[in-house]
């Protein structure tokens, strides 16, 4: 793939370790960032076929007496199935990569020299070559179980599934330029981020 500004911040790391935070902050610095999560709710918006071929396969179950896309209902599917779960993916990532890529010609267009590419399954998606620079954010297992069930109203059982999902963060944390530590207070996060705009990173080796 052939791109664009001369540095690609892949942004990753565990779920809810704060990669929604690191975001904000690299926003405030005027640097333009996708959420790929973002843009996988926009794939399911209402009247897209891809939202259409998720209701013919799961049913009316997932939706909301007010005809909104019941998320909870559908995680926990896809969840506690991982057929299901890459079934979905199959449907989604095309559409999230597209729109990735019409970011990065928009933002080449505007002549922007640094953009972030939020996209919390970059490794599980093979996606590293699409960024020159990887940021994993993490903190403590305690704090990411702690903020999961915080954002979601989800059981021990749900929590761990989805934990279990992705990659281990310990090898995202390996194969990182540049690792965030969210364990501490919100200026020590602004600090780090600061830091690593500032530093070039290594090339990365894989």
């Amino acid at each position: 793939m052939t791109t664009t500004p001369a540095r690609i911040i892949g942004l990753t790391g565990g779920i809810a370790t704060g990669k929604s935070t690191v975001a904000r902050i690299l926003e405030q610095h005027g640097i333009p960032v996708a959420d790929a999560d973002q843009l996988a709710r926009q794939a399911l918006a209402l009247g897209s076929p891809i939202r259409e071929r998720v209701l013919q396969r799961y049913g009316a179950g997932i939706q909301t007496q007010a005809g909104d896309l019941d998320r909870g209902r559908l995680g926990q599917i896809v969840f506690a199935d991982p057929t299901e779960r890459v079934w979905l993916e199959e449907q989604i990532h095309p559409f999230v990569k597209t729109q990735l890529q019409l970011f990065l010609q928009e933002q080449t267009g505007k002549g922007s020299p640094t953009v972030c590419l939020m996209i919390p399954l970059l490794f599980e998606a093979g996606m590293e070559d699409w960024v020159n620079e990887i940021w994993v954010v993490t903190c403590t297992p305690e704090q990411q179980r702690q903020r999961l069930s915080q954002r979601d109203p989800l059981t021990i059982d749900q929590i761990e599934a989805r934990i279990a999902s992705q990659w281990p963060l310990a090898e995202k944390i390996r194969r990182a330029h540049v690792v965030l530590d969210n364990s501490g207070s919100l200026s020590e996060l602004q600090r780090q981020v600061q830091q690593a705009l500032t530093i070039a990173p290594p090339q990365w080796v894989g």
